[in-house]
């Protein structure tokens, strides 16, 4: 294996040098990479299609020759980001400034600033020359100078003497390359890549990784990357944006994306995380999966906290040596570690080990301070605006529920429908009136029956939380729900959102 990547990054170190050399040519200006100075800056941005959100709150600064990378799950808004970056969409509120100036409803084509696509975009009847120089020639520069600049262009890309090539002939791989030629030949301040490497296999993927950090660090140019790969993101990136439903969950290296996550979403969609609901004992002391553990987060005594512990995280002792211990439910060898996974108690650890464990063997489990890593327990109350119906119900997320109305008035009694009698014998309507109304996370259920519930919904997202899954459910409403339930639902699903009556908590607005 070593030998391999001798051969490799021997491969890659003559490759990359050509690359430094071509592109120190190319850049006439000699660009460096400031420290510290802002290029793009994204103000209060939210994006809406008619009555949809689709980006929300998005802030955030880039500066000069960083590789900036936005990641995230389908459909959370990290593409429309990238468009409203560069001119293809308008932000509906917020600003956009490019060194300090508006540009937020400048036209794309009066930006220095070039897209690279993820189907490339690249015009099939035209030769490699002619696609490369396409903005040039838009630009009516000298024959001479274009030849020069394609010419330069094409050894940054290792594609030198492919000029006369259809395009149909070239790889997947080199087709990315010439699409990032076209790009970076016109000398934008900023490179937009829109997942270009979606398209390629693995092992190719992993080649132009490299290929792609490389060619960043050689011209000097600020990459903002989109990508759904959270291998790519930590491989590439100087820093990493995480988006989930529209809004930045977290915006840091790949170092403290990864050993330093800030909510449950972060810590499940950034590699493999173990995510246990615990609970503050003392000083840096968390109580999880039955056992009182030593931290190094100094969090108040009784907080409600997620924590999260990594697989590698997990050493495997004999059962009296660890601080917890289970029974090995599977063990499957994926090349340089076991999975295992061991049941505690009512919990599921998974750990990664060098080292076998056999099926149904009790095994004792090991964490050390600083592989435990608390956060915020995030949702435990469901909060929603709502009103009160001549029926005596609550209204509220898309659906009427039953409620106990006399908590709004203490000594009350429901004469009917909506209709209250207080302490002193006045009657009160309540029909029409505003109220804020709770719901606890755990006394939410949901139902394929939707007559079941009150408000119905799609599933967008879930995190498995050690011997439950914790979902968001969104309504027609675009309100979320939060709940937890021991089976496995999938994304998407349509359901009915069930809440007793006693546990709906109302009080006046």
């Amino acid at each position: 294996m070593q030998n391999f990547d001798g051969i490799l990054f021997g491969k890659l170190a003559v490759k990359n040098w050509k690359q430094r050399n071509s592109a120190s040519k190319f850049c006439e200006k000699g660009r460096k990479r400031p420290v510290g100075t802002n290029i793009i800056e994204l103000k209060n941005i939210k994006k809406c299609y008619d009555d949809m959100v689709v980006v929300e709150d998005f802030n955030l600064e880039v500066q000069k020759g960083e590789f900036v990378t936005f990641l995230g799950p389908s459909g959370c808004g990290k593409t429309t980001t990238l468009r409203m970056i560069a001119g293809f969409e308008f932000p509906t509120e917020g600003e956009i400034l490019l060194n300090g100036e508006d540009i937020s409803y400048l036209p794309p084509n009066r930006r220095p600033i070039n897209t690279v696509f993820q189907r490339y975009a690249l015009f099939p009847h035209l030769n490699v020359y002619d696609n490369v120089a396409f903005g040039l020639n838009l630009k009516r520069l000298p024959k001479s100078q274009i030849n020069e600049k394609v010419r330069q262009v094409l050894e940054v890309v290792d594609l030198e003497g492919f000029e006369k090539r259809r395009i149909s002939t070239l790889s997947g791989g080199q087709q990315q390359r010439i699409a990032i030629a076209r790009a970076i030949v016109n000398e934008p301040d900023i490179l937009l890549l829109d997942e270009p490497l979606g398209a390629l296999d693995l092992k190719m993927r992993k080649e132009m990784q490299l290929e792609l950090k490389s060619m960043h660090e050689s011209l000097g140019i600020t990459f903002i990357y989109v990508t759904h790969d959270q291998e790519e993101a930590l491989t590439m990136s100087d820093k990493v944006v995480v988006m989930s439903n529209g809004m930045i969950q977290q915006v840091g290296t790949p170092e403290e994306i990864y050993n330093e996550p800030k909510n449950a979403f972060v810590a499940d969609f950034i590699g493999e995380s173990n995510i246990f609901e615990g609970k503050m004992t003392g000083s840096m002391t968390v109580r999880f999966c039955g056992c009182d553990f030593p931290c190094v987060d100094n969090v108040p005594k009784d907080t409600r906290v997620d924590v999260v512990v990594r697989p590698e995280d997990v050493l495997v002792t004999k059962p009296g040596e660890g601080q917890i211990s289970g029974i090995v439910d599977s063990a499957i060898f994926k090349g340089m570690y076991y999975e295992i996974t061991a049941l505690s108690g009512d919990n599921e650890v998974v750990i990664q080990s060098t080292k076998n464990a056999q099926t149904g063997s009790q095994i004792g489990m090991r964490i050390e301070p600083d592989g435990i890593h608390v956060m915020s327990a995030g949702t435990l109350i469901n909060v929603f605006e709502g009103n009160i119906t001549k029926e005596g119900k609550v209204a509220f997320a898309g659906g009427e529920y039953d409620c106990d109305l006399t908590q709004l008035y203490g000594g009350a009694y429901l004469k009917e429908g909506s209709i209250l009698v207080i302490a002193d014998g006045e009657e009160l309507d309540l029909s029409g009136h505003e109220v804020i109304v709770e719901v606890p996370v755990k006394a939410v259920s949901m139902s394929d029956d939707p007559d079941e519930g009150g408000a119905c919904g799609n599933i967008v997202s879930f995190i498995y939380k050690g011997n439950h899954y914790n979902y968001t459910v969104r309504t027609s409403t675009e309100d979320d729900f939060v709940l937890d339930e021991d089976d496995l639902w999938n994304e998407n699903d349509y359901v009915s959102l069930v809440i007793p009556r006693d546990e709906i908590r109302l009080k006046f607005k």
